[in-house]
C-alpha cells in the first residue's frame, strides 16, 4: 500500500489537503489545546468556537486584503450550490428594499403611504424591472442560472452570455464581453471566475462588470469555489463572493460568503416575509440569510467549528508561508500551471487541450489523449501509468471525460513537475 508520501493527488474536490495541517487537526480531534475534549466535542456557542471563527475571518481578510471595514465574512453550510440559491434569495430581497424604499418616498413618506398603492407599485416593478443576470461560462454557471429560473420564473432570468453559443455547442470559451446583454440595474449579475468541470478561468476580472468612476455599478456574484486563495482578487468590484471549503481553503462541510456590508442592517433590511409573499416572490429558509447569519456570527445553528478550524490552519499556513500573501501563492499557481501546459503543448499530436487559450484555468487542467487516434485506450493507458507513478484523481468529470489534473495550493512545484516528465514520457513511448 502506498504511503502518504508517495501520492500526489489531482482530484477535483475534495482535494488534497497539507499533511502538517491533517496533523494538528488529528491531534485536535482527540484533544484540542489541552482541554481534554476534541473540538468537535465542544459546542459552537463556546468562547473556544468564538474564537476560532474570529481568527479565521482576519486571517481570510488579511490574505486576501478584504476591507474588514465594509465586508462581511460568513461561514455557512450547503456548498456553493446551496450559494446558488442563497445569493438570489437575498440579493432579490435587497432589491426589493430598495424599491419599497423608493416607492413609499414617491408616495409621499412611509405614514402616509396606502399599504396597498405600496403593495401595487411594487408588483408593477416586479413585473417590469426586476432582472438577474448570469454569464454561462461551464457546467458551474449553469446550474447557477437554472436555480434562478427555478426559483423566480424564467421572466426573472436573463441569460446575459453563453458560452456554448461560441464554441459549436460546448463549453471552453468566455464569449466577447461586448456580446453580452446585462439588464439595466439588474438585482445581481453572476459569473463563476473558475469552472471546475470544464477548465475555464477568467484572466482578469470583467471590465464589463468594473464600478464607475463614482462607485456605482452592478450587483456582481462571483462564485471562487475553486480558484480562491490562488490569485488577487479585486473585492470592491464585488457585492458577494462566495465559495466552497473543500478545493483550496479546507475539507468538506463549510462554504464562505464574503458580503459587501451595504446589504446588512441597518443600509437594508430584508423584506418581511408578509411582503414577498405578496409580490409573489421566494422566501430564504432562516438558515441562507445573510442577515440572520451575519447578526449571529455565523453561529444561528450548529456550524461545524472543526472544518472552520481546519479552514483556518490552512490560511495561517498560507500567511507563514507568503509575506506577500496572495501574491505569493499566485506566482507558485502560475509558474505550477505553466509547467503543466507547456509539456501538454510540446506533443500536440499526442494531446489536445481542452478549453481555448484565452480562457485556460491554472487550477483545472483538461486535456484528452489522442495519441494514434485511439482517445479511449490512450486516456485509460495514461491513467494507468499516473497511477503507477502515485499521480491520482486525473480523471476528467464524468459529464465531459478526458483527463483533469485538478493544480490546487495543497499541489507541491514537484507535483506539477512529476506530472509534466509523465507527458512527456508518454508522449515519447
Amino acid at each position: 500500500m502506498p504511503a502518504r508520501s508517495d501520492i500526489t493527488y489531482f482530484g477535483a474536490g475534495p482535494a488534497l489537503l497539507p499533511t502538517d495541517v491533517l496533523e494538528k487537526a488529528a491531534q485536535a480531534l482527540l484533544d484540542f489545546n489541552g482541554t481534554g475534549l476534541g473540538i468537535a466535542e465542544h459546542s459552537h456557542r463556546s468562547e473556544l468556537a468564538t474564537s476560532i471563527i474570529n481568527e479565521a475571518k482576519v486571517d481570510l481578510a488579511t490574505y486576501l486584503d478584504i476591507p474588514a471595514a465594509d465586508y462581511e465574512v460568513l461561514f455557512m453550510q450547503g456548498g456553493g450550490t446551496g450559494e446558488f440559491s442563497a445569493s438570489v434569495y437575498n440579493l432579490v430581497g435587497a432589491w426589493v428594499a430598495r424599491q419599497h424604499a423608493a416607492v413609499l418616498k414617491d408616495l409621499g413618506g412611509s405614514e402616509a403611504a396606502d399599504e396597498a398603492a405600496v403593495v401595487a407599485a411594487l408588483r408593477a416593478k416586479v413585473e417590469t424591472d426586476l432582472k438577474l443576470d448570469y454569464i454561462v461560462t461551464g457546467g458551474w454557471s449553469l446550474k447557477a442560472y437554472q436555480e434562478a429560473v427555478r426559483l423566480l420564473g424564467p421572466e426573472y432570468v436573463n441569460l446575459a452570455a453563453d458560452a456554448r453559443l461560441e464554441n459549436g455547442g460546448k463549453f471552453g470559451k468566455i464569449p466577447d464581453q461586448a456580446s453580452w446583454k446585462l439588464s439595466k440595474d439588474a438585482a445581481l449579475v453572476y459569473y463563476c471566475d473558475n469552472e471546475t468541470v470544464d477548465g475555464v478561468e477568467f484572466p482578469e476580472f470583467p471590465s464589463a462588470l468594473a464600478p464607475k468612476a463614482d462607485g456605482t455599478g452592478p450587483i456582481v456574484v462571483a462564485d471562487m469555489s475553486s480558484n480562491i486563495l490562488s490569485r488577487r482578487i479585486p473585492v470592491a468590484n464585488h457585492s458577494l463572493l462566495f465559495f466552497g471549503a473543500q478545493k483550496n481553503l479546507g475539507s468538506t462541510g463549510v462554504t464562505v460568503a464574503v458580503l459587501k456590508k451595504t446589504f446588512l442592517p441597518p443600509t437594508i433590511t430584508q423584506p418581511s416575509p408578509a411582503l414577498m409573499r405578496r409580490l409573489g416572490l421566494p422566501i430564504p429558509p432562516i438558515v441562507l440569510q445573510y442577515e440572520i447569519v451575519a447578526k449571529n456570527n455565523s453561529l444561528y445553528n450548529t456550524l461545524s467549528i472543526f472544518d472552520v478550524y481546519v479552514a483556518g490552519q490552512v490560511l495561517k499556513k498560507l500567511l507563514s508561508t507568503f509575506p506577500n500573501k496572495v501574491d505569493g501563492q499566485q506566482a507558485v499557481a502560475e509558474k505550477k500551471a505553466e509547467i503543466i501546459y507547456s509539456a501538454l503543448e510540446a506533443h500536440p499530436d499526442v494531446y489536445k487541450i481542452v478549453p481555448d487559450k484565452t480562457a485556460r484555468s491554472r487550477m483545472n487542467i483538461c486535456f484528452r489523449v489522442i495519441k494514434n487516434g485511439t482517445t479511449d485506450e490512450s486516456e485509460k493507458a495514461f491513467l494507468e501509468e499516473a497511477t503507477g507513478l502515485g499521480l491520482t484523481g486525473l480523471k476528467g468529470h464524468r459529464s465531459v471525460g478526458g483527463i483533469r489534473a485538478s493544480n490546487y495550493n495543497s499541489i507541491p512545484l514537484e507535483g506539477a513537475e512529476k506530472l509534466a516528465k509523465l507527458i512527456e514520457a508518454f508522449a515519447k513511448a
